[in-house]
């Protein structure tokens, strides 16, 4: 029986060394932190005042309750932070996507479509204006040569006309000779003569006037019949001038007609190569402007690429800073929660009166 009590005295004595050892343990970790050496204040405090113990049991756990109600607060704000936070970036990463392909797209259709069919349209423009401008020169042209063409028909009628005078001289000398003397013979020649000066070589008629002179400088004029074979050839070739005269009149008259004809063409042409201007510029006025459109609604979705981009970085970095706030905090309602209980261990012990701080 002595032996029994021996062994648990031992026992009860044991377990006070091992509580006290145990006591002085988490009294050195309170004291280690701010928060640790204020509650063991509060326990030496209330330990000097004599106030109820479960006073100070409570204080303690209404203590750790405010403190696990905290982290839970802060579990669930991060836990609503974080969810906005993958929604926000999920929302951005997709404007940013949505942005790259309106700006790809647009620069797509610019490149293989709207910049080729402006140019095309352009040189188009550039072409039919090299038309308008090969019309008129073909029109002033034309009113140049036609002119050329007036005055010589002119000086070739008047020449004829001239010729035509001249035989008519001869014929009246040719009708007053009956027995002609050596100078009205001379001058019925040079009157040929005349003639001939008058037709010029590249008449037509100038072989006809050449054989009048030949045979009149070989002929006696005193001979009627001689006479009368040269009046009929002078006569021959005065109608043979006058319908010269008249085929050059009448070929005259068709020219006019073709030159207004041809010039009447080419005005039509010039027109309808300003009607087609007209529209290529109004094709090409649209095209530019739906361009213009376009870069502009390019140039703002590459800003508000740039600007998502802008908001994505932002919002990374704040996430990443809250997250570091976060953790620090939760680190820190974590220490004070664990110094809470080791506090709240202190108190509940057998002893704490000689606590001191």
């Amino acid at each position: 029986m002595k032996s029994i009590i021996l062994i648990a005295l031992i026992a009860v004595a044991f377990t006070a060394r091992v509580q006290e050892r145990n006591m002085a343990k988490i009294q050195a970790e309170l004291a280690k932190s701010t928060y640790g050496s204020a509650l063991l204040h509060l326990v030496e405090l209330h330990s000097m005042a004599g106030g109820p113990v479960q006073e100070l049991i409570d204080a303690i756990e209404e203590l750790i309750n405010d403190l696990e109600e905290e982290l839970e607060t802060l579990e669930f704000d991060f836990q609503v932070r974080t969810n906005e936070h993958n929604a926000l970036v999920i929302s951005l990463e997709q404007d940013i996507q949505d942005a790259v392909i309106d700006v790809n797209n647009t620069q797509d259709t610019l490149d293989n479509l709207l910049y080729p069919r402006r140019s095309q349209i352009q040189s188009k423009i550039d072409t039919v204006i090299g038309y308008q401008e090969e019309n008129r020169k073909l029109y002033d042209e034309a009113i140049l040569v036609r002119g050329q063409e007036h005055d010589a028909f002119e000086a070739q009628v008047a020449e004829l006309n001239d010729a035509t005078s001249s035989v008519d001289d001869a014929l009246s000398l040719l009708a007053s000779l009956t027995n002609p003397s050596l100078l009205q013979i001379k001058r019925f020649q040079n009157t040929l003569k005349n003639i001939e000066n008058k037709l010029r070589s590249r008449s037509r008629m100038a072989p006809m006037i050449k054989a009048l002179i030949s045979l009149a400088s070989n002929q006696n004029f005193s001979n009627q019949d001689v006479l009368k074979s040269i009046v009929d050839a002078l006569n021959d070739f005065r109608n043979a001038v006058v319908d010269q005269i008249n085929e050059l009149t009448a070929q005259e008259a068709q020219d006019v007609i073709d030159h207004e004809a041809y010039l009447e063409q080419l005005d039509d042409e010039f027109s309808e190569f300003g009607r087609q201007i007209d529209r290529a510029t109004v094709d090409l006025t649209a095209t530019n402007e739906k361009i213009d459109s376009m870069v502009e609604f390019r140039d703002q979705r590459a800003a508000d690429q740039k600007q998502y981009t802008a908001e994505l970085e932002l919002e990374n970095n704040t996430y990443a800073e809250e997250t570091d706030i976060y953790t620090n905090t939760k680190n820190e309602f974590t220490r004070e929660l664990g110094v809470s209980e080791q506090a709240l261990a202190l108190v509940q012990s057998v002893d704490f009166s000689n606590i001191k701080v």
